[in-house]
């Protein structure tokens, strides 16, 4: 499952970077929505690649500021180069966090009209790469990531490549007949009990990496394994398991930086 990488980013994570800022923009979207959206940047003048990131069920975070994992990555993200914008699809609609609700009311090819939207609107920024936006996502996230990916629809006048999902939920898709329309890489823990690999690794033209004994959020910085209530669980108790794995974060963390270095 692990191979070697490319020392540069190896040992980018291990670094422990300091909270960069950035600013709140809203991002015009579908049906007439304002996506409150948190957009970093490098220093200077630009033109940057750019990273839409898509949070999972539980939102960017808490009383305006990014939770630990979002931060992390772009922190990361900017100090490879990279202008990085985080949309809020949930509290742009006056929602809260979805991770214990069943019927929740905005889907994953709603998201996914989010990021095309967000695209749209980076492609006209000035301090933007058009032709280099790259699309990631963790979880409920990472779902709309591969919604994003289909074949059956596309951002206007603009595109991106290579879209990156974090543990995503693809029983939807696979029963869907998932078909790519750019190159997609899933990275997922086998261990997983909330979004369960294996029928993302059933989805046909991607990248799957798959990581044994890895649970839902491993990438996240810090967080020790435990487990709490969600509203979908492998388990029949609705019991999951979250926390980092510290080798398959830096391999995976690693591994999409180069992607996303190389598009």
């Amino acid at each position: 499952m692990f191979r070697r990488l490319p020392t540069l980013f190896v040992a980018l994570l291990s670094i422990a970077f300091p909270a960069r800022a950035g600013d709140w923009v809203a991002v015009p979207a579908r049906n007439g929505v304002s996506l409150k959206s948190y957009l970093m940047k490098p220093s200077g003048l630009g033109p940057f690649p750019a990273i839409v990131a898509l949070h999972g069920c539980g939102g960017l975070g808490s009383g305006g500021d990014l939770n630990t994992r979002h931060q992390d990555w772009g922190n990361r993200l900017v100090a490879a180069g990279f202008a990085v914008i985080f949309p809020e699809s949930f509290a742009s609609r006056g929602l809260g966090g979805q991770c214990n609700v069943r019927e929740r009311s905005l889907r994953s090819k709603d998201r996914a009209e989010d990021a095309f939207a967000t695209a749209e609107w980076l492609a006209i920024q000035p301090d933007i790469m058009r032709s280099k936006i790259g699309l990631l996502g963790w979880s409920n996230g990472g779902t709309a990531t591969l919604s994003a990916s289909r074949d059956i629809r596309a951002p206007k006048g603009v595109e991106f490549r290579h879209a990156i999902a974090f543990y995503p939920g693809c029983k939807v898709m696979a029963e869907e007949g998932f078909r790519p329309r750019i190159p997609v890489t899933i990275f997922h823990g086998l261990a997983d009990d909330w979004t369960p690999a294996e029928p993302c690794q059933k989805l046909n033209g991607v990248t799957f990496v798959g990581y044994p004994g890895a649970y839902h959020d491993f990438d996240f910085p810090d967080l020790p394994i435990r487990t709490r209530k969600a509203a979908y669980s492998v388990r029949e108790d609705g019991i999951v398991t979250v926390g980092t794995d510290p080798a398959a974060r830096v391999n995976a963390m690693s591994r999409a930086f180069a992607i996303f270095k190389g598009m």
